[in-house]
């Protein structure tokens, strides 16, 4: 039959179908969330991001057992979200091995244990000229490094020793601090000129760049482990840490160790270029798996916490 455009029309009693049992089907009650079950598992359903919540948690459980690196290389926004307590509880138990920070986040973690509170309105300040310029930050993180930082030293070891030696007030909830003392490496990686530090008379780019430059050593060294089972984690860093990871690995990769087969992880609010490529994308290649979880750290961090700990 044809229409008045000249076109054959098609007779849709031709069409073939087939029963539904023999169809394969991506949803299952059996993977429905269940609401009278007891643990915050069972209220997952195992389907989509619920699925791989259920994998990322499943791998750090199982590089805990095998003692391979769980890396979380953190912004400064985790530690701006209340969500210390839980970093450091990962630490103690021993599932979280490493910690990479931006220089900002060291800042924040430094003035909680110093006054326990941080983050100052820039808004405000920024119109008055006093945007970062609160004296005892910069005078006493600058004067740590000066002070601790030598050939084998980075930043995080120093600020943390700092912490430490002088007992500052609210140190319990720094992780620089229990990085010291649970000789747990915390490395810091710093931008110059991102970091309100930087702007204080004290500042020596010289010691800053050593400082963070050791670290980047501590953080490639800590990264060659990671191979068959190892997983790495970046929490709401859009450029500074994914391009460290990249650089990290490539190196080890360059040295031989075989650096294959774990999982990444990116986690933030909203998803960037260089997280999804240099993260989730390029370091696997079909050797592991890359996952991104959307969400506030404040919501996804103790949920991912509760199903770790539930299992461990």
């Amino acid at each position: 039959m044809r229409n008045r455009y000249n076109i054959h029309i098609l007779d849709f009693k031709k069409i073939k179908t087939y029963p539904i049992k023999k169809r394969d089907n991506k949803v299952r009650v059996a993977d429905f969330a269940t609401p009278t079950s007891i643990g915050l598992e069972g209220l997952l359903p195992n389907i989509l991001k619920g699925s791989e919540i259920r994998e990322v948690v499943s791998a750090i459980v199982n590089a805990n057992r095998k003692k391979k690196p769980v890396i979380f290389a953190m912004g400064a926004h985790v530690i701006k979200c209340g969500l210390s307590p839980i970093i450091i509880d990962f630490m103690k138990r021993g599932i979280v091995t490493a910690i990479a920070m931006n220089g900002a986040g060291a800042i924040h973690d430094y003035e909680i244990a110093m006054i326990g509170e941080t983050s100052e309105d820039v808004a405000v300040e920024i119109k008055k000229g006093r945007f970062g310029m609160v004296e005892e930050t910069g005078a006493m993180m600058n004067s740590a490094m000066n002070k601790f930082v030598n050939d084998s030293v980075g930043m995080g070891e120093a600020l943390g020793r700092d912490i430490y030696e002088k007992k500052l007030k609210y140190r319990e909830y720094s992780i620089l601090y229990h990085g010291y003392k649970l000789k747990n490496p915390v490395t810091i990686h710093s931008a110059i000129g991102t970091e309100i530090i930087h702007m204080h008379p004290s500042a020596d780019g010289a010691v800053t760049g050593k400082g963070s430059f050791n670290d980047f050593k501590l953080f490639t060294s800590v990264l060659a482990g990671i191979g068959k089972g190892g997983c790495f984690f970046n929490i709401g860093s859009a450029v500074i840490l994914p391009e460290v990871f990249i650089k990290a690995l490539s190196i080890v990769r360059n040295m031989g160790y075989k650096a294959h087969d774990f999982i990444t992880v990116n986690m933030d609010m909203v998803q960037h270029y260089r997280p999804h490529v240099n993260v989730v994308n390029r370091p696997i290649q079909g050797e592991g798996k890359g996952y991104t979880l959307t969400g506030h750290h404040e919501i996804m961090l103790p949920l991912i916490y509760y199903l770790i700990i539930s299992k461990l």
